[in-house]
């Protein structure tokens, strides 16, 4: 077997020094020639979702997992904290409803695209697909992906509803009475069921234009979803902004699922099942 250590290999009593720094002029620890090394880190292949052919640990992420939990997780606190405190920010959030506040046709059907009746379909032909292609190709477990991400779609409302009543928040005056607004529904629905939908189909992508092209249609849906709720004035905008915090930590913790078992790349194949 071959030394597989990612460290240079260090003098030993005993050991030939054929390869030592200065060997036939190389001035190398690795090679005894000048030659580059075969497969520099730079060179390797990505796999199916973008990353480089590199193991865990890997320099930087740590701060990129911070960035993409730790933030939206302390945004939506801050948000969840002035609702209920009646903070300064709700000075500026009813200033910013007050000047983008037009109902019509257009940013009512802008919302809907984030209702149950719009959304869930969606993301279930896209499991179905999911499951149907993950399962012709023989797949190890097969079925977990689609059934994660449906798992989350079920999550939303165990969430949403208790958060809804203990912050009790009114609506925007052009709502009939009552409260119940916050955090905002349909932008969670949206969020999560396009998002857990771009995140199961982007391995099956084999160009990095229709990677781009899916994910960029993923934004700029839950984008008018969330600004038909503001602009009909369905929701406040902090309503949206803090589902939107919210739902980045239910996709992150299905892509960190996935990830781990090592699932989303879905050509993983029956080696899995021998034992």
């Amino acid at each position: 077997m071959g030394d597989f250590r990612p460290w240079p290999p260090q003098l030993r009593p005993g050991r030939a020094l054929a390869h030592t720094p200065g060997a036939s002029g190389s001035g190398s620890p690795h090679r005894s020639d000048s030659r580059p090394p075969q497969t520099p880190r730079g060179g390797r292949p990505s796999d199916l979702i973008g990353r480089l052919g590199t193991t865990p640990p890997v320099p930087g992420r740590p701060a990129s997992f911070f960035l993409l939990l730790g933030l939206p997780a302390l945004l939506f606190a801050l948000i969840t904290w002035q609702v209920v405190s009646g903070g300064l920010l709700l000075r500026v959030d009813a200033r910013v409803s007050r000047a983008l506040v037009h109902p019509d046709r257009f940013s009512e059907l802008l919302a809907d695209l984030g209702s149950v009746t719009v959304a869930v379909p969606v993301l279930v032909l896209v499991l179905a697909y999911v499951a149907r292609r993950r399962r012709a190709a023989g797949t190890y477990r097969w079925w977990l992906p689609p059934l994660a991400a449906a798992g989350l779609m079920a999550m939303v409302p165990a969430l949403i509803v208790p958060l809804k009543e203990l912050t009790a928040r009114p609506g925007t005056p052009v709502m009939p009475p009552g409260t119940g607004y916050y955090p905002s529904g349909h932008t969670a629905t949206a969020a999560v069921a396009y998002g857990s939908a771009a995140l199961l189909l982007f391995p099956w992508l084999r160009t990095a234009y229709a990677r781009r092209a899916l994910l960029a249609a993923c934004a700029s849906v839950n984008l008018a979803v969330g600004f038909g709720l503001v602009r009909r004035g369905f929701h406040w905008p902090l309503d949206v902004v803090a589902s939107w915090c919210l739902c980045t930590l239910l996709i992150m913790s299905l892509w960190l699922l996935l990830l781990r078992a090592d699932l989303t790349g879905g050509r993983r194949g029956h080696g899995g099942d021998s034992a």
